[in-house]
């Protein structure tokens, strides 16, 4: 059977790109969809073999909606992540002038990654927020969205039949985006030795010393965090949940013990998969902290109990 990877689309999207740069996209159905939510659920209904969707930007960091529908959501579990540089164009219909651009469609991080050039250089213009970059390239041709310009990749430029008014408008050039590739719960891919785990961790109760305790259980047993994130439970005002990525694998020994640890502490602790990382970079363990170090003190305390 032919796997299908949904993605955040229309085509021409970042998503999209990266996608492509997967070698398990090779021969696949690629299938679009509106919004992250919607491309979650495909996998969710088995429509979908995996789906591809932003996860953090190196320049507006945490993407709110992935993170929230994996953390709420019917259980995923992240198999696979890429990280692709990401280059702005300002696109508009054919014959359009710079000057007449009076209204701007964009992804919200994309507004910020080229909120200085907008300023500068169209500073009466109107930003309308999308769902996708490429969404509002696309929209461009619906004469009720209102729009004159979008900004998006060059590709999607090409996609729709569009002209880049305007090139590399990012106001930082070292901009990369973190996409993760989410599956179906189910075990694990093997141990690379350059992995990566992400987790989402609710408090019992918020009381002084509450992320300590958390940052302890990872910290005592060597384990090195990569990116946390505090995000509303939306429960109650002041009421939040860690969205947290850190160096290991499930199978690690260090990592299945601190991940026993925080079981014991925290009210739940939601999995969302071990994969390997996209820059293939293996953690730096100090002493104590291997497997072996961990086998050689399980056998010493089986050793101290039996005397």
């Amino acid at each position: 059977m032919t796997p299908v990877y949904a993605f955040l689309g229309p085509r021409g999207t970042f998503a999209e790109a990266a996608l492509l740069a997967l070698p398990e996209s090779q021969g696949a159905e690629l299938l679009p969809a509106a919004h992250v939510g919607a491309a979650l659920d495909q996998v969710r209904s088995g429509v979908a073999t995996a789906a591809l969707v932003p996860l953090e930007n190196s320049i507006e960091g945490v993407v709110p909606t992935t993170v929230d529908d994996l953390a709420f959501g019917e259980p995923l579990v992240i198999i696979g992540e890429i990280a692709i540089p990401v280059r702005f164009a300002l696109l508009a219909r054919p014959g359009t002038a710079i000057e007449a651009v009076r209204t701007i469609g964009t992804h919200p991080h994309a507004q910020a990654q080229c909120r200085d050039w907008v300023a500068a250089n169209l500073p009466g213009a109107e930003i309308v927020l999308t769902g996708s970059t490429a969404g509002a390239a696309e929209a461009l041709w619906d004469e009720g969205s209102g729009l004159d310009a979008a900004i998006a990749s060059a590709a999607a430029g090409q996609a729709f039949g569009l002209d880049v008014l305007a090139d590399g408008i990012g106001d930082n050039e070292e901009a990369w985006t973190r996409f993760v590739l989410v599956g179906r719960p189910g075990p694990p891919p093997p141990q690379s030795g350059a992995d990566k785990s992400t987790l989402c961790l609710f408090m019992r109760e918020d009381h002084p010393g509450a992320l300590l305790e958390i940052l302890t259980e990872f910290a005592v047993r060597g384990v090195n965090l990569t990116r946390i994130e505090s995000r509303p439970t939306k429960k109650a005002l002041g009421d939040y949940y860690f969205s947290v990525d850190f160096e290991g694998h499930v199978l690690d020994s260090r990592v299945g013990e601190a991940l026993a640890g925080l079981h014991r502490i925290c009210a739940d602790v939601r999995f969302l998969g071990s994969y390997p990382r996209h820059d293939g970079r293996a953690p730096l363990l100090r002493g104590g902290v291997t497997d072996a170090d961990f086998a050689d003190a399980a056998s010493w305390l089986a050793a101290v109990r039996r005397t």
